[in-house]
């Protein structure tokens, strides 16, 4: 009987696994498959970099378009320029994280430091220096010979906020217990140190307080220049104008760019020589805060620096 059971048991099994399924099975053309969509390739944002207005906005494009190529290059990203008008509002920029890299005049890394938690990058490093002066100038025709001759006269300034071009000057005026808006018999802003060169040579101001790197750059570029205007005084050297770096660039991001500026004068790519040579610099290296003492101690012997 229980042999009889276990074939029943046995049938009934090859019984069920015998059966055809009447369920139709879908049928695939491979023809018809669509492709896998390609995943959307990750690019990185761009580089915003921000020159203060030292020169007008031609001769910044003109000066740093190589530098910005090659940091695009080397960091296989764009790299953009922005631009406004006055060095606070660089500044500005740089505390809003609206740009990563700025290059900027000595007393507005100053104030940027502090108010706007910017931090030194690099300095650019020229004639094997890393400082500057501030120089007055004349046209080549005035007699004035120091600060004093300028009284009553036509003045330029640079940018409010400019070392070279503002607050020294006005020390000088200081020094001579006097203000700018009463020494002089009037004052006007060029916002840029290469109009201020113009102004006076073209007669516009009888004198005006401008990088020494920038005169020299532009009397390289237009040797004419020596015949219309006359340095008659220069200051005691200060900390170069800087390259600082925005508060909310990652730490990542700030050893790469620091690397790739401290190597360029040895990188033998043409976009190297090209940057540093449309910038008038030799290389770029490392600066410490120290650097800008001295002109700290001359901006808080400034009596009133209003715009």
């Amino acid at each position: 009987m229980a042999q009889r059971l276990g074939l029943i048991i046995i049938a009934i099994f090859l019984l069920g696994a015998c059966s055809v399924s009447t369920t139709p099975t879908p049928m695939i053309r491979l023809n018809d498959l669509q492709p896998l969509p390609m995943p959307t390739p990750v690019t990185s944002p761009p580089l915003r970099v921000s020159v203060a207005s030292v020169i007008s906005p031609q001769g910044t494009v003109q000066s740093y378009q190589p530098l910005l190529d090659y940091l695009s290059a080397k960091l296989g990203r764009q790299v953009v320029l922005v631009q406004r008008r006055t060095y606070t509002e660089t500044n500005e920029l740089i505390g809003s994280n609206e740009v990563d890299v700025a290059f900027v005049c000595t007393s507005a890394y100053i104030d940027g430091r502090d108010r706007y938690g910017m931090s030194l990058l690099v300095a650019p490093q020229v004639n094997e220096a890393t400082t500057y002066h501030s120089l007055l100038i004349v046209p080549a025709t005035s007699p004035a010979q120091t600060m004093a001759d300028l009284r009553g006269k036509v003045f330029a300034f640079t940018d409010p906020t400019s070392f070279s071009g503002r607050v020294y000057p006005t020390v000088l005026v200081n020094e001579l217990g006097d203000e700018p808006e009463t020494f002089f018999h009037d004052i006007f802003f060029t916002y840029t140190h290469d109009k201020a060169i113009e102004a006076v040579a073209n007669g516009l101001a009888d004198g005006a307080a401008v990088d020494s790197l920038v005169f020299e750059f532009a009397l390289a570029r237009d040797p004419e220049l020596a015949t219309k205007v006359k340095v008659i005084h220069t200051s005691p050297p200060f900390g170069i104008p800087p390259v600082v770096i925005g508060p909310g660039v990652r730490p990542q991001l700030r050893a790469e760019l620091q690397n790739i500026f401290l190597g360029m004068a040895d990188d033998p790519s043409p976009l190297a020589e090209k940057a540093l040579t449309a910038l008038g610099v030799d290389r770029f290296v490392m600066i410490d805060d120290v650097a800008y003492a001295s002109a700290r101690l001359v901006r808080s012997r400034v009596s009133r620096l209003s715009p």
